[in-house]
Parts: C-alpha cells; sequence; structure tokens
C-alpha cells in the first residue's frame, strides 16, 4: 500500500508525463503538417522555410522524447501524430486544392497551427508544475513557436 506522499508524487510523475506526451504528438503533427505544406507550393523560398519548420519540430519532438526516457517512460506513439493532426493535414490539401493562393492559404494553415501550439504550451506551463529542466525547454520551445508565429504572419503579409 502506497502512503499519501508516494501516491502524490506518482500522481505528479503520471501528469508530467502525460503533458510531455501530448506536446510530443502535436510536435510530430507539426512536422508531418510542414512538409504536407512543401507539397502544396512551387515556392523554393516557402519550401525551404517550411522545411526549416519540419526540422525545427522534429528537434522539439527529439528534446520530448529524452525527457521521456529520462522519466523511465516511453513515447506512446512514437512519431504518429493525432487523429485531428490528420485531419488538419487532409484539411490542408482540400483548402490548397480549391485555392488560387495556395501559398497564402498554406500560411493561414500555420498561422492558425502555430496559434495552438503556442496556446497549448502557454496552458501547459501556466497550470503545471514542472522540473526546472523541462520548464526551461518547454519556455524554449514556446519562444521558437512565436517566433515563427511572426515570420509567418510576415510571410502572408507578403503574399496579399
Amino acid at each position: 500500500m502506497k502512503t499519501t506522499r508516494e501516491a502524490a508524487r506518482e500522481a505528479s510523475h503520471n501528469q508530467v508525463v502525460k503533458h510531455l506526451q501530448e506536446l510530443l504528438e502535436k510536435n510530430y503533427d507539426a512536422e508531418k503538417g510542414y512538409k504536407k505544406a512543401m507539397e502544396h507550393t512551387n515556392n523554393p523560398h516557402l519550401k525551404k522555410f517550411l522545411s526549416k519548420q519540419a526540422v525545427q519540430r522534429n528537434h522539439f519532438a527529439t528534446e520530448l522524447d529524452k525527457q521521456l526516457h529520462m522519466l523511465n517512460e516511453h513515447p506512446k506513439e512514437n512519431g504518429t501524430g493525432s487523429a485531428l493532426g490528420s485531419i488538419h493535414r487532409i484539411w490542408i490539401d482540400f483548402k490548397t486544392s480549391l485555392s488560387k493562393h495556395t501559398d497564402e492559404s498554406i500560411l493561414e494553415e500555420c498561422i492558425r497551427g502555430e496559434k495552438a501550439s503556442v496556446r497549448e504550451y502557454e496552458d501547459k506551463i501556466r497550470k503545471n508544475e514542472f522540473h526546472p529542466d523541462i520548464k526551461i525547454m518547454m519556455e524554449d520551445h514556446l519562444s521558437s513557436i512565436r517566433k515563427t508565429l511572426t515570420e509567418v504572419k510576415i510571410l502572408e503579409d507578403l503574399e496579399d
């Protein structure tokens, strides 16, 4: 039988793992989304930007995976992303197939996805207690995502 302290520690551990797993899945989704968006543009500068973002999200996923392993946990579905992420990629395919301004549509979807990532990271950081190393990593990810959001908005303005 566990003591109250042991049970609380286990519950806390499980919550941290759950949040890291969710962020890992979201970063796989974002990586796949950026790769999918690359298929819909002929603009070499936009392709390069999208590729850079896919690599960045893969790096975030690698860091999250490492943190999970440091907690003696293993990612549930390595690299698969979520069903919602798959639906979003299908939506990008559909929307860009109907749009005359394909690059603008891609950038709009990137903005939407980055805003969702910012909200998710902010919410997890604000509402939860994480080990300082994990919190610093998450804040670094959040800072990078905010920077990407600004860059995508600038690119979208240039498309108008």
